[in-house]
């Protein structure tokens, strides 16, 4: 008898658990969305300007080629309708309970018990696919609820708000204020960039897929196959050694530094957008309008150190900006996993509990204590170089192949030993990555430790993953979790 199977979230992993359970013809499945649309972080970020700087054919399911995407690298809208379509195709969206929050689930000794506002229900599986990027993270700043104006967060955008002829303050310069900012400086009377620590930011080299080249992934014989490849392996065998400190780490910031040069001709303003890390500390910005935005004669770029909102603006060391519309675009609660939802696992432990140092969990699936609970796009499984829907592939590939040991021996978990292998592993490939390099990241806890990135080649996570599960897992009550 196929188990039954509780999925949190309906974006990318959520979705893609769903379907290969559906592809697998197991239908015993609910899935669980807080908000009354599928998509996750690809239907919140709807900011201007909003996209993915990983190419197209790679950021989509390796089993649902994809050739209508428009443009080299996708933009939010695109991304949104093929999630839809993968949601059609597969006949999983009337699987998906929409506007119904988890908010609880509890494992009695042998199912999960899962708590939504409409009441509890039992599930053999606990699937959780909400990913990292859920919760926006405002920043704590004396004041901003006495604002007088408008503000709100971009993942939270507010577009009944006309910004056209606004002064408006944007604070942060990540990836998603690179995107939006050059937008944003096209409407607005005058923009502030509120910049704590620059980004180091590379090219992106986007491009429009006309008719012709759409027919011919769509037709020729293994054509976006190979492209996709090309793709994945520029990934692996050129960023992600950037990021090891190998070979190619002075080569991307010699990029880094040509792109600034080239797009940014005033040297005071290039000393002010130049890091003091190394690239890859913080996650790269790639983008091509960023920078030209910045030197707009209606763009200012502000490095004070903010002091407090005010009624009428922003004060900084240096004095106050008066403004009418703020713009949060301040990230997500990255380290926060499947919070809010309270998670409690065998012997009554909570996720919270065990989680108290900092999230980690074996191949960044599965935790000791949680017996048939899954996590998708969980700790150490982010990625700086590559594309996370690979990632997502080989977790939820991990997890039908845990499935067929639950008829003979009940709920399964991972052993204590293998957990603190696993650390003891982390660590040590942690220790060769760039991200420990002195740097501020949504990569990292208060403390430092890295919870979010995966360490390792993107191949040698799949090999991983692709194990059989049963030498790492064992009946539940077996065994002591610690």
């Amino acid at each position: 008898m196929a188990p039954s199977v509780a999925i949190v979230g309906a974006g990318f992993g959520g979705l893609c658990m769903a379907i290969q359970l559906e592809r697998a013809g197991i239908r015993s499945y609910t899935v669980f969305e807080k908000a009354g649309d599928l998509g996750g972080t690809w239907r919140d970020n709807s900011y201007p300007g909003a996209g993915c700087d990983i190419p197209s054919h790679l950021y989509s399911y390796s089993f649902e080629k994809y050739a209508s995407w428009t443009r080299r690298y996708p933009e939010q809208p695109e991304i949104l309708e093929y999630l839809e379509h993968c949601a059609d195709k597969y006949h999983v969206r009337e699987k998906i309970r929409f506007d119904t929050e988890v908010r609880q689930a509890a494992f009695d000794g042998a199912q999960w018990q899962v708590t939504t506002p409409g009441g509890t229900e039992a599930f053999d599986v606990l699937v959780m696919g909400v990913g990292q990027l859920n919760r926006p993270r405002l920043p704590d700043i004396p004041g901003m609820a006495e604002f007088e104006g408008i503000s709100f967060h971009s993942a939270r955008w507010n577009h009944g708000h006309d910004l056209t002829g606004r002064r408006v303050a944007v604070i942060g310069n990540g990836s998603s204020a690179a995107q939006l900012i050059p937008r944003v400086a096209e409407r607005a009377e005058h923009l502030h960039v509120f910049q704590r620590t620059p980004n180091w930011v590379i090219p992106k080299p986007d491009a429009t897929f006309g008719p012709l080249t759409r027919l011919a992934f769509r037709f020729v014989p293994g054509l976006q196959r190979a492209y996709r490849e090309w793709i994945y392996r520029y990934a692996e065998g050129t960023l992600y050694p950037a990021l090891s400190q190998g070979w190619s780490a002075g080569l991307l910031k010699q990029r880094a530094l040509r792109h600034l040069r080239d797009q940014v001709p005033d040297p005071g303003l290039r000393a002010r957008l130049t890091p003091d890390y190394p690239p890859g500390c913080k996650r790269v910005v790639i983008d091509s309008s960023f920078y030209p935005a910045l030197t707009r004669p209606n763009v200012s770029l502000v490095t004070d150190k903010i002091v407090r909102v005010t009624t009428k603006g922003i004060e900084t060391t240096e004095g106050p900006y008066e403004v009418d519309t703020i713009v949060y675009a301040t990230g997500f609660k990255s380290t926060e996993f499947l919070v809010p939802m309270e998670v409690v696992g065998r012997e009554g432990r909570s996720l919270e509990e065990r989680w108290a140092d900092g999230a980690e969990a074996y191949l960044g699936i599965s935790v000791p204590g949680f017996p048939n609970m899954f996590v998708l796009y969980g700790p150490n499984t982010n990625l700086g170089h590559n594309s996370i829907v690979f990632m997502i592939e080989c977790q939820v590939e991990h997890v039908m192949a845990c499935l067929p040991y639950l008829a003979g021996s009940g709920p399964i978990e991972v052993r204590a030993e293998v957990m603190a292998a696993w650390r003891r592993q982390l660590d040590a490939a942690m220790a060769r990555m760039v991200w420990g390099a002195g740097c501020q990241s949504w990569y990292k806890t208060a403390s430092g430790r890295v919870t979010n990135n995966w360490p390792g080649s993107t191949t040698l996570y799949r090999r991983l993953t692709a194990r059989p599960p049963q030498p790492a897992y064992r009946a539940a009550g077996s065994g002591r979790a610690s």
